[in-house]
């Protein structure tokens, strides 16, 4: 069963800012570790699902030509618009997703504290969504949690194991840390290998 939207609603309606992510370091060193995996230095198009307050939506407009970046909770929404002021290049909307997705393709697509609110179908349902709207050789970045949350269907380590069983998916990265699991997929139909950033400037 999927988390129900009300739980979000309850958490904007007691904070702003719910899980703190503005101010924990465990927070702000993910988000860099988030940002220094990404395997280009700059992408055309970018698409965040599940935004929240926008504090990773920040460090990824500085790599991204544009970007959107959504929520369905509109607290978050408005939270992420207002941290963004100012950055052009970067639309919030609210939306829910799978359900809604946006009909543009993306060389970028970030999942970041977001398939485990989704029971198994509706997340497969999400990655299929998100693999069908990455270009050919855009990358799919996401990043979990690891411990156990009442609220939380599976680990970061879970989706991760997930992720490498998807057609059209080559595991560029994979970082475990005892708290969470970030991984960078490659979409790659052809089955080719992997563009490294090494092979992306001649160097393997």
């Amino acid at each position: 069963m999927n988390t129900p939207a009300g739980y979000f609603d309850d958490q904007y309606a007691r904070a702003a800012d719910p899980w703190h992510l503005g101010e924990r370091w465990y927070d702000r060193r993910k988000y860099d570790l988030t940002v220094a995996a990404l395997p280009r230095p700059r992408y055309a198009r970018a698409f965040e699902p599940g935004c929240s307050v926008g504090v990773l939506t920040e460090l990824l407009a500085a790599r991204c030509d544009r970007l959107l970046s959504a929520d369905r909770a509109a607290p978050a929404v408005d939270m992420a618009a207002r941290r963004t002021t100012g950055l052009e290049h970067v639309s919030v909307r609210r939306m829910t997703v799978p359900e809604q997705w946006p009909e543009e393709t993306f060389d970028l697509v970030v999942l970041s504290e977001l398939l485990y609110y989704f029971d198994a179908g509706t997340r497969a349902q999400l990655l299929d969504r998100s693999v069908a709207g990455l270009s050919a050789g855009g990358h799919l970045v996401t990043v979990h949690w690891n411990h156990p949350v009442a609220e939380h269907s599976c680990t970061g380590r879970d989706i991760a194991g997930h992720l490498d069983t998807l057609t059209g998916l080559n595991r560029l990265a994979r970082y475990d840390d005892p708290d969470f699991t970030l991984t960078v997929h490659e979409h790659r139909s052809d089955g080719g290998p992997v563009l490294s950033p090494a092979r992306a400037e001649g160097l393997a």
